[in-house]
């Protein structure tokens, strides 16, 4: 009887599945997602609304405040969902950009090796040295506190490590047998980075992604947290968890709220990414 072959990804995958924690925040940003997407709809306030009535008040169902009112009377249930929407699209926008160049970059860096490696890489090191934070406040400041730039600002500087991580595992393929039977059939150097070496990374690149977009997401917070992020009518957890530190002695649920979807989040893509990290390391097959 002949023994059905199953891939790399298959073995990855039930390995997975087996991590009950990555399982487990799978779910819980699963669950996450459908709330900020979905859940505000069944208020009956939206994120603008103001209740001169029940200002700064603890969550209280018969009002349908679920989760409270900030200081000026705003429902903090659909501020807080809508706040997702904006941290979670920064963040897979931002990794998205960062996705593009850094894989990009990196993989045309480590194949052609080199003068033109080394070149590459040089600006990787300048932009490395800029301060980040003083770039972003100069775009702030020249062009205005736009959603966009934001998405710009952040994904231009997150894909220096994706491009690193790249030309490093670009160099050890560049080489294998499958390069030089390239090669061999007449393929050009644009169809094997593209075709050949781009899609064996996939693995690296996955788990770089899912470690990305937290880090992202916190870039955002902290830059809406000192004020250089999202501004109003929009939100952000990093705004709101900004505006709840200053009421949290007056309305200490202004800030729990937030924080707890900002600080789930972060955990359940850390713990996804590790457990992808330990699915596919061939080793572990």
């Amino acid at each position: 009887m002949n023994e059905v072959g199953t891939s790399l990804w298959h073995h990855a995958w039930l390995r997975l599945k087996q991590n009950k924690l990555s399982t487990a925040s799978g779910l819980m940003l699963l669950l996450i997602l459908v709330l900020v997407i979905f859940a505000p709809f069944i208020s009956p306030y939206d994120s603008e609304f103001i209740d001169w009535e029940n200002m700064s008040i603890p969550p209280d169902f018969a009002t349908s405040h679920y989760f409270g009112t900030d200081m000026m009377g705003r429902d903090l249930f659909v501020r807080t969902l809508q706040g997702g929407r904006i941290s979670l699209l920064v963040g897979f926008v931002a990794t998205f950009v960062s996705l593009i160049i850094g894989v990009s970059y990196g993989a045309i860096a480590g194949f052609y090796g080199g003068k033109v490696d080394s070149i590459l890489m040089r600006i990787v090191d300048i932009l490395y040295a800029l301060p980040f934070m003083f770039i972003v406040i100069v775009l702030m400041v020249l062009f205005g506190q736009h959603l966009f730039l934001i998405f710009a600002a952040i994904g231009g500087y997150i894909w220096l490590d994706m491009a690193r991580i790249v030309r490093g595992q670009t160099l050890s393929l560049k080489n294998k047998e499958f390069i030089e039977a390239a090669f061999a059939i007449g393929a050009n150097n644009a169809s094997i980075i593209f075709k050949h070496i781009v899609p064996n990374l996939l693995g690296i690149v996955i788990i770089y992604i899912t470690l990305t977009i937290p880090q992202v997401i916190l870039v955002e917070s902290f830059l809406s947290f000192l004020g250089l992020g999202v501004q109003e009518p929009l939100t952000s957890w990093g705004a709101l968890v900004n505006e709840g530190a200053s009421d949290m002695e007056i309305a200490p649920w202004s800030l729990l709220f937030p924080a707890i979807f900002l600080a789930i989040t972060l955990l359940s893509f850390n713990f996804i990414g590790d457990g992808l990290r330990d699915a596919l390391d061939p080793k572990e097959k």
